[in-house]
């Protein structure tokens, strides 16, 4: 009998790569969060540079969540069954591709087509975070995963002031150039530094899931986003929300009779894992008023009586300490979770999201305490953010965790889109003339910062029933299986 083959050693520049993973990712997560605020600032301004209607322009935004959400659970299923790390780089070639249309083009219909594109970036964090657990070590995983977590409000914080730069001092097409020139730099960075994970889950892929689960997502978050404009109590809206109801049933009988399911849904059954999703949805609608409201308070025009009357590229720094927190405190929110577990640092976290929403009602005339409770907002958000995938990381078989996590971020986005509609439910009831124009009181911010603050005590209490999160012999087992894989891998 022959001795056994060693398994080799990583060469220097594979073992150079395996450095380079870690940031490579974080770079794909600031990316897909600076991809969804870059056309903010153009909002106003592009009926007239595309010659539409602002109702039209509006699509820019709807597009986007409305692809996101669809593609998100599709695309972590996708990456679970055919490899994270090449739909991972598919969904970064599909953002690069829609900033490419976006530079070339002023049609709307074209930058409508191309902002839906951008929306399977909304899939990077999910997997990301799903080749971080097959790759690192346990003890290196929670700062990681705290780190991909914190990168959708840099991203946020960075992007706003960097797009009303080029847009006030250069044609608004050179900030789709410059997107699709750092989408095409994260593609190739995640080509060339991460490795291709050797868990997978074999099978057909469940197409009839993916088609219903995506009518059913359009119907709802479309009658969502449009109900304010369409009127809620309109034919088309209530259609949409009854079609969602009717259509996400019948999903929900096809995908317990299914196979393969393209999601699980007896493993959302599990409380740790279906109150972990509640949990991200209330967190989700907690933190997005937070980032609809601060700006439009502080661009208010100063005859309000509260409006700071600043201009978007002043609004944009002084929301960079709320990105700065996020970065800062991702190492925090990992300890956090390595002493007290991961349910206490969600709970904890959106405590003191809430605590923040305290402060803005205390004060939102000072700039100061605006950037300061803002602040504590973000903070309450980076421990929240940090702690939901890891508790679906330890409450799911290593094969699924792409599409879990797919599906906990999907759930965070309804939570924004729901947010955004509340929140501007509430102020368009609250309104005042200023210069022939309604604009929201003080009173209907106010009521909105109490609302999130609300939801986010709510979000607390859901995360202190999640049952324990200590990791159990089956996620010991899944990363043997990890472990085992990879050596078969690297001995091949």
């Amino acid at each position: 009998m022959g001795q056994p083959v060693p398994i080799a050693e990583p060469s220097t520049a594979r073992a150079l790569r395996d450095r380079f993973t870690i940031p490579v990712l974080a770079f794909g997560g600031i990316l897909m969060a600076v991809m969804q605020t870059v056309v903010v600032p153009l909002l106003p301004d592009l009926p007239r540079l595309t010659h539409s209607s602002a109702g039209a322009v509006s699509w820019t935004v709807t597009a986007t969540l409305l692809a996101g959400a669809v593609l998100t659970p599709v695309l972590g299923r996708a990456g679970d069954m055919y490899g994270k790390r090449r739909v991972l780089t598919a969904a970064l070639g599909l953002m690069t591709v829609g900033s490419v249309m976006c530079a070339l083009s002023s049609d709307i219909a074209v930058l409508i087509t191309a902002r839906a594109l951008q929306g399977a970036a909304a899939s990077v964090i999910p997997l990301s975070i799903s080749i971080l657990r097959d790759e690192l070590p346990p003890e290196r995983r929670g700062s990681a995963v705290a780190l991909m977590s914190s990168t959708v409000g840099i991203g946020a914080a960075l992007g706003l002031p960097l797009a009303a730069l080029v847009v006030q001092y250069a044609d608004w097409h050179t900030m789709f150039w410059l997107t699709s020139a750092l989408g095409a730099l994260g593609a190739t960075g995640v080509w060339w530094a991460v490795r291709e994970s050797p868990v997978r889950e074999p099978g057909r892929f469940d197409v009839a899931g993916a088609l219903g689960l995506a009518a059913g997502l359009v119907c709802l978050l479309l009658g969502v986003s449009q109900g304010g404009q369409w009127g809620w109590g309109s034919a088309r809206v209530v259609g949409l929300f009854a079609g969602s109801v009717v259509i996400m049933a019948l999903w929900w009988w096809q995908q317990l009779r299914a196979e393969r399911p393209l999601v699980d849904l007896r493993l959302v059954a599990r409380p740790r894992v279906g109150l972990s999703h509640v949990a991200a949805l209330l967190t989700g609608f907690a933190f997005y008023a937070n980032s609809l409201v601060t700006a439009q308070l502080v661009q208010a025009p100063k005859a309000t009586g509260y409006g700071l009357g600043l201009s978007i590229v002043q609004t944009g720094l002084c929301l960079l300490p709320v990105g700065v927190t996020m970065l800062l405190l991702s190492p925090v929110s990992a300890r956090i979770s390595a002493a007290r577990g991961p349910r206490i640092t969600l709970a904890l976290g959106v405590a003191v999201i809430a605590c923040g929403y305290a402060v803005r009602i205390a004060d939102s005339r000072d700039l100061w305490m605006i950037i300061l409770g803002a602040t504590v907002v973000s903070t309450g958000t980076t421990l929240a953010y940090s702690a939901l995938p890891t508790l679906i990381l330890r409450a799911v078989p290593a094969e699924q965790t792409a599409s879990a996590n797919g599906v906990n971020v999907l759930m965070r986005t309804i939570g924004q889109a729901t947010s955004s509609a509340a929140i501007a439910a509430v102020l368009v009831h609250h309104t005042s003339p200023v210069g022939g124009l309604p604009v929201p009181t003080l009173h209907g911010y106010l009521l909105a910062f109490v609302m999130a603050g609300a939801i986010a005590l709510a979000a607390a209490a859901t995360a202190l029933t999640i049952p324990g999160d200590s990791a159990d012999g089956g996620t010991r087992r899944a990363r043997g299986r990890t472990r085992g894989a990879r050596e078969a891998l690297e001995g091949a």
